[in-house]
């Protein structure tokens, strides 16, 4: 029998009485608490992570989330793997293995978003184009965060050779508008906090990656296509071709399957609430808008749960 979303969401008072992975405090009779791993401050993840985990905190009957900071994308993985969180955001790129396998006992709820990759230079610096980076100090994100991931894979194709540094978003951005760095990589929703609080008050410019775009998806067909940052995105700043990657939220296979639909269902028709983030303010979260049902399915190679394969399949009766 095939219960329908209201049935399904009642299903997981019954189903979550004893989950609570990585945790040894037993949960409340009826009662899910998870955790949900998003990303550092300045950066999309934490922001469209502090809306989910709201949103089914209230659709989802007995289920409370909370948000658990990270480095991003590898962190949060690593923290997926360790039954330290239950859900956590990652870039596909750094999920998919390179034989195209997910990590073991992980699987996807959906696809969310799609990042791009920002190369961001103070307004009058002599970096006009990629090659210029050669020797110069840059910023390729946190640890273990995907811009990390993205970037290195950038750089290495150049090949090129910079005086990396490491540096979240938020403090990439302070150390740029500084000059204590000459460019900064991001790889993140558009339009990005960090680099939208920048372009407010210090003139800034993008670097196009067109020919960086064409050398990944050569070297790694599947998580990567050409894209271009609207020139609405950022205050004073043209449209700028670059490389988008897609976002997806990552469960832990042994989470009940009716939980994870009743996920899944609050994501797909909770989308406009989401996107403003219980606010009034309709920009809150605007990543939020690219998620629908017809991309939400494509995750590459990672399979689906079971949970969000059910929910999808319902879609199509």
């Amino acid at each position: 029998m095939v219960l329908n979303p209201e049935l399904r969401r009642r299903a997981v008072l019954m189903a979550a009485g004893g989950l609570l992975v990585g945790c040894s405090r037993r949960p409340e009779a009826g009662k899910v608490h998870l955790r949900l791993a998003t990303g550092p401050a300045g950066a999309v993840y934490r922001r469209i992570g502090g809306a989910l985990a709201v949103h089914i905190t209230e659709q989802v009957p007995g289920a409370t989330v909370s948000t658990v900071p990270s480095r991003a994308s590898t962190d949060n993985i690593r923290m997926l793997g360790a039954g330290d969180v239950h859900l956590g955001l990652t870039s596909l790129d750094a999920l998919i293995r390179t034989d195209g396998s997910a990590p073991e006992g992980l699987s996807a709820v959906c696809r969310l978003y799609d990042s791009h990759l920002h190369l961001v230079v103070m307004a009058g610096s002599a970096i006009d184009e990629f090659g210029d980076l050669e020797g110069r100090r840059v910023s390729l994100g946190a640890r273990d965060s995907g811009t990390e991931f993205t970037s290195l894979r950038v750089l290495g194709l150049g090949p090129l050779n910079a005086d990396v540094r490491y540096l979240s978003q938020a403090e990439s951005a302070a150390a740029l508008r500084d000059g204590e760095i000459d460019a900064m990589f991001s790889l993140t929703g558009v339009p990005t906090p960090a680099i939208t609080e920048l372009a407010q008050r210090h003139p800034i410019r993008l670097i196009p990656l067109d020919t960086q775009a064409d050398a990944l998806f050569a070297a790694f067909p599947g998580p990567y296509t050409p894209a271009m940052i609207p020139a609405t995105a950022y205050a004073g700043v043209p449209a700028t071709h670059t490389i988008a990657v897609p976002n997806v939220l990552l469960v832990r296979d042994d989470l009940p399957g009716d939980l994870v639909y009743a996920i899944t269902d609050t994501i797909f028709t909770h989308t406009r609430t989401i996107t403003s983030a219980g606010r009034d303010d309709a920009e809150a979260v605007p990543e939020a808008w690219q998620i629908n049902v017809r991309t939400g399915i494509s995750t590459a190679s990672i399979p689906l749960h079971p949970g969000a394969a059910a929910w999808f399949r319902d879609r199509k009766r």
